[in-house]
């Protein structure tokens, strides 16, 4: 599934060449986890204003995961967070014990094993992909999982395993700012939704994704790299192209579902924000701002101007 964008199920649980089906795919379903293990440099993500006579939103892009020497600030988001007098995120009741009972409800199929869907070859390379990130209990663990969870599980293991931590991710560091600060930070989603985008794919969609994730096993930290480099630099058309581009063109019902129809409904938030006076931050999935399908260009649609910072 890609990186899969999806805020809470990072925590619970988004090149120097093209990447191939099985990132790109799963790079943009935890919309997109971005990670990137290289030496500490200046970062300038992309940030973005809209404004009318008595509003002013701040659009930013995030990463779930991050090394923790990361650095990431600069002053124009500083001052974007400063004076913002609330935080959106994707979601906000994304604490352990939730998102576990979630996991439980959606995730698990102690009646079917995951095995059974597929064939010798991709049992074997499940194996293969359960020893290689670690999964506690092996592959037992991951046949009591629905398709969708087992290529987040082995999506996200070897990252966690890197090192990269979900408490360090972009999203977590900017609410831990803005509950520091005494602003209400809230979600544009529930953890229960983000999850069903998932659970409620069909089951030959899920296998798919599933499939995906075990034929690019072992280039998850390589191709994730040059994702993160891409938003360090603030490079929305890179962005776009190695998280969007290739899940549009082969899975465009997935991408209808994860990107086109979240970006559309924020898109409604931000326009009907507008209509009251005050600072907002919105910070959601880096690839949800980019491309041609990002909430920018849906908000243009509506004939709301999104001016790069």
């Amino acid at each position: 599934m890609k990186r899969l964008s999806l805020a809470g199920l990072a925590a619970a649980r988004l090149p120097a060449n093209r990447p191939r089906r099985g990132q790109r795919t799963g790079l943009a379903l935890l919309g997109l986890l971005l990670a990137l293990l290289a030496t500490p440099a200046l970062a300038h993500p992309a940030l973005w204003t809209i404004k009318d006579q008595d509003t002013t939103i701040y659009l930013f892009g995030t990463v779930h995961l991050l090394p923790h020497d990361t650095d990431w600030h600069f002053p124009a988001l500083d001052k974007a967070l400063q004076d913002s007098q609330a935080l959106y995120v994707e979601i906000v009741d994304d604490d352990q014990a939730s998102m576990a009972a979630l996991v439980m409800r959606y995730g698990m199929d102690m009646t079917h094993s995951l095995s059974d869907r597929l064939t010798p070859f991709e049992r074997g390379r499940l194996e293969r992909a359960a020893r290689l990130a670690d999964i506690p209990g092996g592959v037992a663990s991951l046949n009591m999982m629905r398709p969708w969870l087992a290529a987040l599980t082995l999506t996200v293991a070897p990252l966690t395993k890197a090192g990269l931590d979900p408490a360090e991710g972009v999203d977590k560091q900017l609410r831990a700012t803005m509950a520091k600060a005494g602003k209400p930070v809230r979600g544009l989603e529930t953890a229960e939704q983000q999850i069903r985008f998932l659970a409620d794919m069909p089951q030959a969609m899920q296998l798919a994704m599933l499939r995906s994730t075990l034929r690019d096993t072992d280039r998850a930290m390589a191709d994730l790299s040059a994702i993160i480099q891409a938003w360090k630099d603030g490079d929305e058309a890179a962005l776009a192209w190695l998280e969007n581009d290739l899940m549009r063109r082969e899975t465009p019902e997935l991408y209808q579902r994860l990107l086109v129809e979240r970006n559309d409904a924020w898109a409604k938030r931000i326009a009907a924000m507008l209509r009251q006076p005050g600072t907002v931050f919105i910070a959601v999935g880096a690839a949800h701002l980019a491309g041609p399908d990002s909430v920018q260009s849906r908000l243009a649609r509506e004939g709301i101007d999104a001016q790069r910072r």
